[in-house]
């Protein structure tokens, strides 16, 4: 896991100039590799690679990065791991290759040597994004793995390139003027997150998953393409469906989770896991004491707050596989602490109060590993949101509603109270009855529900369960809301017209833009921040694929989500110890913004600092500020979300003040 940055000018530049630039951008994000730094530059192609190294195979310097292939064509900056590159060794040497250290970057140098860039892209089973310079064409290549562990930003910036693991590199050039882009605002007021290929400055770009851009001076614009598509994994396990017993597909998942989790357990310095005593932690961590001789190092964090605290789950399953567990309890005080310092550690402003949690758990783990294995993507693949659950019941009567009848419904629920729908309940039809029954339960959410009711179509529908502001282009002056779902353009098939399949393309749409935009940025921006590596096995491309081709009563079934991975770990650990709620690693916002955090929040939401930075409607900002102060209702999350923005501008954004508009 390390940190890559760095520019091209077309035209070339002066040497030293060039590799200062580079040396100063790489310092901008040197959280990301404490143990080593480089650059390379090659000031008539104007090309300069900069690179952070966080040590984790072959410490040596023969790992040393920037990196010349063997031919001397080739110069890469690479950040991630080839998990698979010990078996690409054996074939290379096969070939004719030989090595002067054992990194997995020389590695990767040599594939692409001996079969081309793309077709090593293809036999990659890894996280990484990579800078790639070919001296022969006189090109950069960008390119990032198949579901986006690693990020990789780029975009011209008055006619020089700039690219990095992380925004804060872009913007150490000197050619870096990227206003806030007020698309990608209302996109992060909507999803806590703004989706790949936008991100919070204009012309700047995240690549997405599973592509690749190749940029020269004759084609500075090329277009990126897809060296890998979700999209055709999930329609190939859609025609070709896995057909055994429920017992062969949880040996199946468990031993293709076994062999993604020991090939993730290679490395150089101590490694770890996350624990949280949920099932998708506890199932990694469970086979990763399955495959070790020695007590697998877990971590989790504790809070003194009964409701928001799962620490007591984590050590149970501890306890039971005879991991070395350490657990950190934090006060209220200690995590309120955090939240101010947020902008610090995510380049572009990330709404997830989970961030917290996240970051704390990673300077915990930190202080004893380098690596830590995580049991993210268990809800994307195998069904464990509940939005999934509400979905299924919900899109049969919603489907055969026609457009005024919704729009009926959302107005009563707009204008009902909420214990008005219990004896409503029992006059609906009875597919609706216990929908109803339960919607007096959501509280301030049935303004959120009376907007999913208007929904036009299944993307649409996603896009409303998705959202914190129902119209977030409307509060932000000048905004025109970019269409960035799969959704949005030749997606979805034919297939989500059925129930079962209108709920796979939820889950599929949340592993191609929530999955990477949102839990895998919060991720690796919080390890990172501490000089920590996290591993997600249940990514896999084998994983993936077999999760794709069940069907999905292995996933739901029950009332209940990821059946199947609840199959692999009753095989370790009892169900007594994880069969419980979905509780989630979360916060209590509501009560801290009325109450330790009011005078943060009130500082940044002040209406002349709205005014005079001239983004938000600060009227109807105020309006949702007020209400949630008075307590007549919750919109503890909608505001989180205007409150991230807030605290990055005042970070990263401009330091002239805008315009009112």
């Amino acid at each position: 896991m390390c940190g890559l940055t760095g520019f091209f000018q077309p035209g070339g530049f002066q040497a030293e100039e060039g590799a200062a630039v580079a040396e100063a951008m790489a310092r901008r994000i040197a959280h990301r590799g404490p143990d080593d730094a480089g650059v390379w530059v090659d000031a008539p192609a104007g090309i300069a690679l900069a690179h952070r190294r966080l040590s984790i195979l072959d410490l040596s310097p023969a790992g040393h990065q920037p990196m010349v292939s063997a031919s001397g064509r080739y110069v890469l900056a690479f950040n991630g791991e080839l998990y698979n590159h010990g078996a690409w060794r054996c074939e290379l040497e096969a070939a004719g290759a030989r090595w002067q250290g054992a990194s997995d970057t020389e590695t990767l140098l040599a594939g692409i040597e001996t079969w081309g860039l793309e077709a090593a892209l293809v036999r990659t089973v890894g996280m990484f994004a990579f800078a790639l310079w070919d001296r022969a064409t006189a090109s950069l290549t960008l390119a990032r793995d198949r579901l986006g562990e690693k990020p990789l930003y780029y975009g011209w910036q008055r006619g020089t390139l700039l690219f990095g693991s992380e925004l804060r590199a872009l913007r150490a050039h000197p050619a870096f003027q990227a206003p806030v882009d007020r698309g990608a605002l209302a996109l992060l007021l909507r999803f806590g997150a703004i989706p790949a290929p936008c991100s919070i400055h204009e012309g700047v770009h995240k690549l997405l998953p599973g592509a690749w851009v190749t940029l020269s001076a004759r084609t500075p614009e090329a277009a990126p393409r897809r060296w890998w598509d979700l999209r055709q994994v999930i329609e190939t396990g859609r025609a070709q469906p896995f057909t055994g017993t429920p017992d062969e597909a949880v040996d199946t998942l468990e031993r293709l989770l076994g062999d993604s989790v020991a090939q993730q357990m290679v490395a150089d310095v101590p490694l770890g896991a996350f624990l949280s005593g949920g099932v998708d932690s506890s199932t990694i961590v469970s086979l990763m004491q399955a495959r070790s001789s020695r007590p697998v190092r877990t971590f989790t964090i504790g809070f003194d707050d009964a409701a928001h605290d799962e620490s007591q789950h984590a050590r149970a399953v501890a306890r039971h596989l005879g991991t070395a567990h350490t657990e950190l309890r934090l006060s209220a005080r200690e995590a309120l602490d955090v939240i101010p310092s947020l902008p610090a550690h995510y380049c572009e402003p990330l709404a997830d109060p989970s961030a917290v949690p996240t970051l704390l758990v990673s300077r915990l783990a930190r202080s004893q590993v380098t690596v830590s294995l995580s049991g993210d993507a268990g809800d994307e693949l195998f069904g464990g949101y509940r939005r999934y659950l509400s979905a299924r019941a919900l899109w049969r009567p919603w489907a055969r509603m026609s457009p005024a009848a919704r729009a009926a419904g959302a107005g009563m629920l707009r204008h009902m109270q909420p214990e008005a729908w219990g004896g409503l309940a029992m006059a609906l039809p009875p597919g609706w009855r216990a929908p109803a029954r339960a919607l007096p339960a959501l509280g301030d959410r049935l303004h959120k529900a009376a907007g999913v009711f208007e929904a036009a179509d299944s993307a649409d529908f996603y896009r409303r369960v998705m959202s914190q502001w129902p119209d977030p282009a409307a509060l932000v002056a000048g905004a025109v809301e970019p269409a960035t779902l799969p959704g949005d353009a030749h997606w979805p098939p034919p297939w989500q017209r059925q129930s079962d399949g209108f709920v796979q393309q939820m889950m599929a749409t949340d592993l191609l833009a929530y999955l990477p935009d949102h839990v895998l940025a919060k991720v690796d921006r919080a390890a990172m921040s501490a000089g920590l590596e996290t591993r997600v096995p249940l990514l896999s491309p084998a994983v993936v694929e077999f999760a794709w081709s069940l069907p999905l009563h292995y996933k739901l079934r029950g009332g209940t989500g990821k059946w199947v991975l609840r199959r692999v770990l009753s095989r370790h650990v009892p169900e007594a110890l994880f069969e419980r709620p979905k509780q989630g690693f979360g916060v209590p916002l509501g009560s801290w913004l009325r109450g330790p955090l009011r005078p943060w929040a009130q500082a940044l939401l002040e209406p002349a600092r709205l005014a005079r930075e001239g983004y938000l409607d600060r009227a109807a900002i105020g309006r949702k500020w007020s209400e949630h102060l008075s307590g007549r209702h919750d919109w503890g999350f909608p505001l989180w979300n205007v409150l991230m923005f807030q605290a990055w501008l005042e970070q990263h954004g401009p330091a002239t003040p805008r315009a009112s508009a």
